[in-house]
């Protein structure tokens, strides 16, 4: 390696901070942090300059390591030199030492860049919130969010989100529903990404009513619900059985929302199929090709088959002249 930068050095070919960065978090990655230091130290021999996200690259190496003495030090250099540090300068020490459960080690960071004038571009808090998270100390971040919330702070709207998504993956959905109806009585505004975490979710456990007032509130904030959005919904809503609300919600979203797509008409034809709505799985089938969307081979079988068996002859057939006009067979 070193042999063909010397050469690129003698061709007056440049070498740019990027590629050493991305060479050291490759060894960092690795477990080579000796390797990564070796690399850090020979950038000057090429009139590279150390840049923030070279440092980045070898925090993150050393952390990788546990190496959080150096680490430090690399960072006192890292001012020293006048290299500012920036959000994942921060983020990558926060990091490591909370998945080494260095809690407290993290706080003290912090505070101790803050009173050196160098703040986190993202509130210290938040950096801990999502340090925890990553590290999977859940119980932690969630006990840090609740103190949070009731001492009157929020939490910026990114982490507010990873938290949910981490807690809503481990099951608790009830918490999260909870936690958003705090943190909105205190000011939070959900984004978009708030709505694509949370309706998902609560559709699952069959909370159809929160699903319903997140789609509600998704849409006064401007919002037009898309696919991925309200097909969790029509799902959950058949597998309860109840598919007279789900055509109905369906409807409203094909004027509300954003089109439905090709797998959401799949999804639905499907779960009509489970449920023995083959008349309505047939519709479905006939208005998916009204909109240019071809169903797949498999719908279209499964439909046929369907309506066989429950005596509905005559549709079947028209559903089998439609795929074969539609597939030139």
């Amino acid at each position: 390696m070193w042999k063909v930068a010397h050469q690129m050095k003698t061709l007056n070919l440049p070498i740019s901070s990027d590629t050493f960065s991305v060479l050291i978090e490759s060894y960092g990655q690795h477990g080579l942090a000796d390797r990564a230091v070796e690399v850090f130290n020979r950038m000057r021999h090429f009139d590279c300059p150390q840049t923030a996200p070279v440092y980045n690259s070898l925090l993150s190496a050393l952390c990788e390591v546990k190496n959080f003495q150096g680490a430090y030090a690399l960072i006192r250099r890292m001012v020293r030199k006048g290299v500012s540090p920036d959000k994942r300068t921060f983020a990558v020490l926060v990091n490591g030492w909370c998945a080494a459960g260095k809690l407290r080690e993290a706080q003290e960071f912090l505070e101790e860049m803050s009173r050196k004038g160098f703040n986190p571009p993202v509130r210290g808090r938040d950096l801990l919130i999502d340090g925890l998270i990553n590290a999977g100390y859940l119980e932690s971040a969630k006990e840090m969010v609740r103190r949070m919330t009731k001492e009157g702070f929020l939490p910026d709207v990114s982490t507010f989100n990873s938290l949910l998504e981490a807690i809503c993956n481990s099951g608790e959905v009830e918490f999260c529903m909870e936690l958003l109806l705090d943190v909105g009585q205190l000011g939070l505004c959900p984004d978009i990404s708030t709505y694509k975490i949370m309706i998902p979710a609560v559709s699952k456990v069959g909370r159809m009513d929160e699903a319903f007032r997140l789609i509600h509130c998704l849409m006064e904030d401007g919002h037009r619900p898309f696919p991925g959005l309200y097909a969790p919904v029509i799902k959950a809503l058949c597998r309860m059985g109840r598919f007279d609300d789900a055509f109905s919600f369906f409807s409203d979203m094909k004027v509300q929302g954003h089109p439905p797509n090709r797998p959401v008409y799949t999804m639905l034809i499907r779960m009509c199929a489970r449920g023995g709505r083959f008349v309505e799985a047939a519709n479905y089938l006939v208005e998916m090709t009204e909109v240019n969307l071809i169903p797949m081979s498999q719908s279209f079988d499964t439909v046929t088959d369907g309506l066989k068996n429950c005596g509905k002859h005559d549709l079947a057939k028209r559903i089998e002249q439609l795929e074969i006009s539609l597939r030139g067979i």
